[in-house]
This record gives C-alpha cells, sequence and structure tokens, in this order.
C-alpha cells in the first residue's frame, strides 16, 4: 500500500514538473517564432481529465464509541459475607452458571427456626382439632339431656359456646401454619439468595465478565453489585448527528464501521435507531447503529468510525473533485473547447452534487469533454491550451523529451 502511494506521488510530481516545463518551453518557443502583435497569445500546458458518466454513492462519516447491547450487573439480593467467587473478568458464562456465594450460616440457621415453627403450629393444630370434636360430642350429649330435662339450659348454651371457642381456636392454629409456612419459604427464598447464578431464561445469550466489583470475603450489603456481564453479539456503535446530517439519516440504512484496532478492516452495520430529540446543549441527536459483531471481534468501549450510506446514484455526470475552481464568486470549471486556433479554456459555472473520494456529481450543465485539472491559476476564460492527459502520466513524460 505504501509502495503505491509513494508511486502514485512520484508520478503526480512529474506530471507537475512536465506542466511547468512544457509551458516555460512553450512560452519560450511562441515568443521566438510567433510575431510581435501574436506574443501574447502563448499556448498554456495543462492537465486534464474525461467527463464520465456512471454511479455515485453519498456517505457521511461520524465518530462514535461501541456498547454492548445488552449489559447486567449481577447484585446481591440480601446482606452477608461473598464467600465464593466462581468466576472473573473474561470469563464465559453459560445461562444459569453458579456465580457467587454468600455465607448463609445465619440464613440456615433462620430456615431451621422456621420449619421448627411449623411443626409446633401444626401440632397446636391437631390439639384444636381433638379438642373442637369433644366440644361436638359434649355439645351432642348436653342436647340430649336437655331434650330429657336433665340438663338445664345454662348447661346447653356453656356447651355451644366451649364448641364456637374449639371452632375459633382450630381457625387460629390453621392460620398460624399458613404464617409458619410463609416464614418457611421466606427463609427458603433467602437460602436460595446466597447462590447467585447467570439468568437461566437468556438460553441463546452467551455472556462474558465484563468487570467485578468486589473480592472474597467482603462484606456486602443488599443490592450490592459484584460483577458485570456482557453479551458482544450483537454491539450498539452510538454517534452523534447534528441537525443537518440528522435529515438524511433513517433506519435500515447500510453503514460501514472502521477502527484502529484492526487497521484496514471494515465492519457492517446499519442504522437501528435515531433519537428523536437534540440534546441542547451541543444541538445534537443520538443515532444508534446495530453492529451484528458474529465473530466477537469487536469490544464495548472502541472508538469507531462511522461511515453511513445515505445516497446512491446511478449514471450521472462525473468529474474530478480537482476539476472545480471558483471564479468571482462562482463554483465551475474549465471546459477544453474546440476552436480553429486550437484547444481554448471556457469558464463554466456548474451546480454539484454528491462527492465522493476524487469525484463530484455535475447536477447542471450537461457537459462532455474534457476538463482542466491541474494549471487552473495560469488561465482564464478562453486562454489558449496545451492539454497533457492526467491519468497517462508515463505518455507525458515520454512526451517531454521531444525535442
Amino acid at each position: 500500500m505504501n509502495k503505491k502511494r509513494l508511486l502514485t506521488a512520484a508520478a503526480a510530481a512529474a506530471l507537475v514538473l512536465l506542466i511547468l516545463l512544457l509551458f516555460r518551453l512553450g512560452g519560450e518557443e511562441d515568443a521566438s517564432r510567433a510575431p510581435a502583435s501574436q506574443r501574447g497569445s502563448a499556448t498554456v500546458p495543462v492537465a486534464v481529465a474525461p467527463i464520465t458518466r456512471g454511479d455515485i454513492t453519498e456517505r457521511v462519516v461520524f465518530t462514535g464509541s461501541l456498547v454492548a447491547a445488552h449489559r447486567v450487573e449481577v447484585a446481591t439480593r440480601i446482606a452477608g459475607r461473598l464467600e465464593h467467587l466462581h468466576v472473573d473478568i473474561g470469563d464465559a458464562v453459560a445461562p444459569g452458571t453458579l456465580l457467587a456465594e454468600l455465607d448463609d450460616d445465619e440464613v440456615v440457621q433462620n430456615l431451621e427456626q422456621a420449619r421448627a415453627e411449623l411443626a409446633v403450629a401444626r401440632a397446636s393444630l391437631g390439639e384444636s382439632q381433638a379438642a373442637l370434636a369433644a366440644a361436638r360430642r359434649a355439645l351432642t350429649r348436653t342436647q340430649e339431656l336437655r331434650t330429657q330435662r336433665i340438663a338445664s339450659q345454662s348447661e346447653l348454651e356453656a356447651a355451644q359456646t366451649e364448641l364456637e371457642a374449639q371452632q375459633a381456636r382450630v381457625a387460629l392454629a390453621r392460620s398460624q401454619i399458613d404464617q409458619r409456612q410463609a416464614a418457611v419459604r421466606n427463609a427458603e427464598i433467602r437460602q436460595a439468595f446466597t447462590r447467585i447464578h447467570a439468568d437461566a431464561k437468556a438460553e441463546d445469550t452467551q455472556w462474558l465478565v465484563a468487570d467485578r466489583f468486589v473480592d472474597r470475603g467482603s462484606i456486602l450489603q443488599a443490592n450490592t453489585p459484584i460483577l458485570a456481564l456482557v453479551d458482544l453479539t450483537p454491539l450498539r456503535a452510538r454517534v452523534f448527528v447534528t441537525e443537518r446530517d440528522y435529515a438524511r439519516l433513517a433506519p435500515g440504512q447500510p453503514v460501514t464501521l472502521t477502527t484502529i484496532a484492526y487497521p484496514g478492516e471494515t465492519f457492517t452495520g446499519w442504522v437501528e435507531r435515531l433519537s428523536p430529540e437534540f440534546r441542547e446543549a451541543s444541538r445534537q441527536a443520538r443515532v444508534e447503529i446495530h453492529v451484528p459483531n458474529e465473530d466477537q471481534r469487536l469490544r464495548p468501549g472502541m472508538f469507531v468510525e462511522a461511515r453511513i450510506t445515505t445516497r446512491a446514484l446511478s449514471d450521472v455526470t462525473l468529474v474530478p473533485v480537482d476539476a472545480l475552481v471558483e471564479r468571482q464568486g462562482r463554483s465551475g470549471l474549465f471546459l477544453v473547447e474546440a476552436t480553429d486556433a486550437g484547444p481554448t479554456a471556457r469558464f463554466i459555472p456548474v451546480d454539484t452534487g454528491i462527492e465522493e473520494r476524487d469525484r463530484v456529481q455535475i447536477i447542471s450543465p450537461a457537459l462532455e469533454g474534457r476538463v482542466v485539472t491541474l494549471g487552473h491559476h495560469l488561465i482564464s476564460d478562453g486562454t489558449r491550451l496545451r492539454p497533457v492527459e492526467r491519468d497517462e502520466p508515463d505518455q507525458a513524460q515520454a512526451g517531454s523529451t521531444e525535442p
């Protein structure tokens, strides 16, 4: 690549020297051979190139950074001491992988206590149910004795009251069992929180540990981040655009990205989202670019240059960018016009369109022929020319050796 650039630069330098030499020799030859009245109309050697028709693509260039499309900070759900950390920075993590464990001695003790209290509540329920059965039998006997006028009305009412009391004690015992069962479930959940796993639902995701915030033995509070996990497929490139460029962007437009991490290589993506608002401080809007990154060579945080294709035109008039000049506040070019006196420069104002590398689109007027690409400062409208094809430096250099 460097050798090719050196050869191109050497050819361009040779062409410039050739034009200056031809201009000097041509001026001296014309001055010596032409009559005195015509010595002011010497020909000027210039580099020319043909006007062509072809395809051209408009691209806008932005800079930004890559971020992970999915990034998760894994945090503790309860307080405790970090007993084990099973992964570290750079490790691959499959869904459901055990990441860390907290000291669970206190949690296990609370769980055992909750289970014991549940057993007591169940025993109390059994006792209450037995008492309820006895109260029902007592009420039945009292009712029979009352029918025989052996038991009094007050004894019957007392038996009914005892039955209702035993029914209330059974209901209370059942409520206490529900309460103890909830306490057991809560203790079991807290015990599960001592073992921290990667999300088991993300079956198609391959996580990598991006950061570690704590070390083994640390005393942690609830909701303390311990690890950061990232998914590298896909990534997002975030760039910020001005109002002028925003109007030319739309979701789905193809994007080519480059990064200094991989010189000479390009990566593809497409415009995914455009922010609906501009930041007041910078007057720029955020644009997110989807980057598939299937080979996972790109990494979050990398600096990238994004080229977004906004328009593509076919069969348009194209000239070299070097052909454009400014004359009296107007943009135009010098067209090589054939006349009886020979090739002559004719300044033509033009309206330009898309510019791509070393080419530019001419919207109007319709043009054909050749244009001057080097030597504009030596000519004006009507100057006689000695054209040298810019795309043939070897032939031009060979021609310079002629007497």
